[in-house]
């Protein structure tokens, strides 16, 4: 079974975006879609009174869990993704929008196999085992994606892991000396 994407952005999407969307589903193996029948592009996301948000928060995208005989779908805000404010805010937005489109789905996703397919995740954990889900997966769709620069940078990767981590130890430790001191 296929996830259907259904546009009812009234704001004029990329061109591309239900092939990003696609794209990114089928890096995602197909049980862990199970349930999920369809992803629905909108302005903005409403949420209704079950939800408590901050006031001025805007939602990127929304999971709906099944209930009653409503099977689970997401929501994806076109308007989150795409400001109409600002040059370099527009710019920045197109810029970054297929990477930005490919994270929200994958933590909706995340979210529909943690809640109703993967078994044992704690309510605590929850956020904890989306994130890990998602970057999972985006690792693997960005490397499906890359073109010439990920090919020259991937043999210089374990080094440069080992070079972050290292550098983000020497912070940690310089972070500890100074709230120490």
């Amino acid at each position: 079974m296929t996830v259907k994407i259904e546009n009812r952005a009234s704001l004029k999407t990329p061109r591309n975006t239900e092939k990003i969307l696609q794209a990114v589903l089928e890096t995602i193996p197909r049980e862990h879609l199970r349930g999920l029948t369809r992803i629905v592009l909108v302005d903005t996301i409403v949420p209704d009174q079950r939800i408590s948000l901050p006031s001025g928060t805007e939602l990127p995208g929304l999971y709906h869990p099944k209930m009653g005989g409503q099977a689970p779908w997401c929501e994806i805000a076109m308007g989150a993704l795409l400001p109409n404010t600002g040059f370099f805010k527009r710019l920045a937005a197109r810029l970054n929008y297929k990477s930005n489109l490919a994270g929200i789905l994958l933590s909706l996703q995340a979210q529909h196999y943690c809640l109703t397919i993967a078994h044992g995740i704690r309510k605590g954990h929850l956020e904890g085992a989306v994130r890990s889900y998602t970057e999972k997966y985006y690792e693997s769709w960005r490397e499906s994606q890359g073109g010439l620069r990920a090919r020259i940078f991937k043999p210089f990767r374990p080094w440069l892991d080992r070079w972050a981590r290292s550098l983000r130890k020497k912070y940690e430790a310089e972070q500890k000396k100074k709230q120490s001191a």
